[in-house]
């Protein structure tokens, strides 16, 4: 694969960004890692202002203008990080790689872009907690192994690569497959089994808490 594009963008100015992630000592006095349910969407105008400059050189000519006519009949230049255009990743891509960081995160790009279970599909399969748990941002490592093992990434194929973290922040690649990738890596003694028609997460049951929507906020 060669690496065609690389931006990295951070929304550490909003406030609820910054807060969404962080290191505090909750009542007890124990240090851990902070997470709100401010995430979501801290995360979706995180990738905004990243697609903003990866986009305009990765996007074919007529996505682009179409998307300008958007912008300017709608005039929503200055509300771009609410994610009201309809952009079309697929149009200058052949695949998502998505960050496997949550389920909430996932799912809210999955509906802001319109992209199918399919697309997101190899993200929510690293998700599973009884596979290897949450391996922070290297998860886009394994999203890619994935895709690899399932045979579906083709020389001339393009691999749009994203990844979040606090601050907050989202980092973004587009890659190239240039040439034959039939190595199924940490796949390889499973690959068979997934997607799995119903597998139980191990970690559902005894963890269900941090879905509840009386609490604000869920240390780890």
């Amino acid at each position: 694969m060669e690496l065609r594009r690389l931006v990295r963008a951070t929304t550490a100015a909003s406030e609820d960004a910054y807060s969404c992630i962080l290191q505090r000592e909750d009542d007890d006095g124990l240090l851990g890692a902070s997470i709100t349910k401010a995430l979501p969407k801290a995360a979706l105008r995180a990738f905004a202002a990243n697609l903003q400059r990866l986009l305009p050189p990765v996007l074919p000519a007529m996505e682009i203008a179409r998307l300008a006519a958007d912008l300017a009949r709608q005039k929503l230049l200055q509300r771009l990080q609410r994610v009201k255009l309809k952009i079309n990743l697929k149009a200058g891509v052949d695949h998502l790689c998505l960050h496997a960081g949550g389920i909430a995160v996932t799912d809210a790009v999955k509906k802001s872009f319109g992209l199918d279970e399919r697309d997101v599909e190899p993200s929510r399969m690293t998700m599973q907690l009884h596979r290897w748990g949450n391996t922070s941002a290297s998860s886009v490592w394994y999203v890619l192994s994935y895709m690899e093992a399932k045979g579906r990434l083709r020389r001339g194929d393009k691999v749009l690569m994203v990844a979040f973290g606090s601050g907050f922040k989202c980092n973004s690649c587009v890659w190239e497959v240039i040439g034959d990738m039939a190595d199924k890596g940490a796949w390889a003694d499973c690959i068979d089994e997934y997607p799995p028609e119903g597998k139980p997460n191990p970690y559902l049951e005894k963890y269900a808490w941090v879905n509840d929507a009386g609490d604000e906020s869920s240390p780890f």
